[in-house]
């Protein structure tokens, strides 16, 4: 494999740095296995970022849109935005431990003691760590149908939970979306100006937007729901759940700052805060069988399988209520797990997996859903080439 340096997070830093761009992956398994994708599943575009060691190479198959006459730019290339859906909770714990980490809040804190509205309500009750693994007492996965920006607040204060907080996992975006808001709100700014004005640069994400600037979207990928052209619906907390869009190579760097935060190399103030904060997205808070649940992340110990990374990506694992044993909210770091998240929206599918022990990690985006389990099988079979 051909490959070239990124930048540690040390330099990512500098988020005006004119990085060199990485060179085409040479591996016949990631040509093979994305092209068995694409065709399965009649993907139009795939962007793939390997990391191994330090070092990146990106791949593009297809095209970015198959519309005409569109300010689209057809082709796939490093600059290609893609949705990458409940990736973004990756995002968005990043940027509550990074509030964390500044002393804004304990991840023991209640709802309560950072809005002090919810007082008396039960979700005032629940724990910031609750809300980030889902184990608040049962929020749905979507917000009810009529909640909107100006209803948030009263749907969380008359919510009722369905099971005792801390007995049962079911994934929710108004959960974690709650735990970004607050977050945010404890650090007296904005969910979207903290994220876009601080926590992006700091990880030298020059790429990166929860709303698309208008001379950046011309990169913006067109996304398919068969051969439908569709896009993200706006909608309550999105930003916080589901809303980032970004390039393949950005997501890389993402990736390499998850990697580098296990090495302590770190030479600068906000270089060690954000190290330290993106530890604090990986320690596992709760164990569903082999998988624990992170702020954002999703691991399971080494030597693990295909079979069962597979397993904690169906259906019954984000749309039911799971058993679940709350663990520590601080330990020591983890480096030999396997780590991922995958994204979806109407019209993308999106995955990213990384092994601190092995300084590997995948990122792979595409402009259509496809099937969650696929999406791992194919980031197993590719990293496992890189030791081949």
């Amino acid at each position: 494999m051909t490959l070239r340096h990124l930048p540690p997070l040390c330099a990512l830093l500098l988020s005006s740095f004119a990085y060199a761009s990485p060179p085409a992956c040479q591996n016949a398994q990631l040509d093979k296995t994305a092209q068995a994708l694409m065709d399965r599943h009649g993907i139009p575009g795939m962007s793939v970022a390997v990391i191994d060691a330090g070092e990146v190479c990106l791949s593009h198959y297809g095209v970015a849109t198959q519309e005409s006459g569109t300010d689209t730019t057809a082709e796939l290339t490093n600059d290609t935005l893609f949705e990458v859906g409940s990736l973004s909770k990756t995002f968005t714990a990043a940027l509550g431990a990074w509030v964390h980490e500044n002393g804004g809040f304990a991840l023991d804190d209640t709802a309560a003691s950072i809005e002090p509205r919810f007082s008396g309500r039960p979700v005032g009750e629940v724990s910031m760590a609750e809300l980030a693994t889902y184990t608040a007492g049962g929020f749905p996965l979507q917000f009810p149908s009529g909640v909107d920006d100006d209803t948030i607040h009263d749907y969380f204060v008359n919510w009722q939970p369905d099971f005792a907080a801390g007995t049962q996992r079911l994934y929710s975006n108004p959960s974690i979306g709650l735990f970004g808001l607050l977050a945010a709100q404890s650090d007296g700014a904005s969910f979207a100006e903290l994220m876009q004005d601080s926590v992006l640069p700091t990880l030298g994400l020059n790429a990166t937007w929860l709303t698309v600037p208008d001379d950046q979207a011309h990169h913006y990928a067109q996304g398919y729901n068969g051969d439908e052209p569709v896009r993200v619906n706006p909608g309550p907390l999105d930003a916080e759940a589901y809303g980032i869009k970004t390039t393949a190579l950005d997501m890389a760097r993402f990736i390499q700052a998850n990697i580098d935060a296990y090495q302590g190399n770190q030479n600068t103030p906000d270089g060690q805060r954000m190290a330290k904060a993106l530890l604090t997205t990986h320690h596992g808070y709760a164990a569903v069988g082999d998988m624990q649940q992170g702020l954002g992340w999703e691991s399971y110990a080494l030597p693990t399988t295909l079979e069962t990374l597979m397993a904690g990506t169906t259906a019954e694992m984000a749309l039911e209520p799971q058993a679940v044993t709350m663990l520590a909210t601080s330990g020591e770091p983890q480096p030999q797990r396997w780590y991922h998240k995958t994204g979806s929206t109407g019209g993308f599918g999106a995955y990213a997996a990384f092994i601190p022990s092995r300084e590997q990690g995948i990122v792979i985006l595409a402009n259509k859903r496809y099937p969650n389990g696929e999406r791992v099988e194919a980031a197993w079979q590719i990293l496992n080439s890189l030791d081949q």
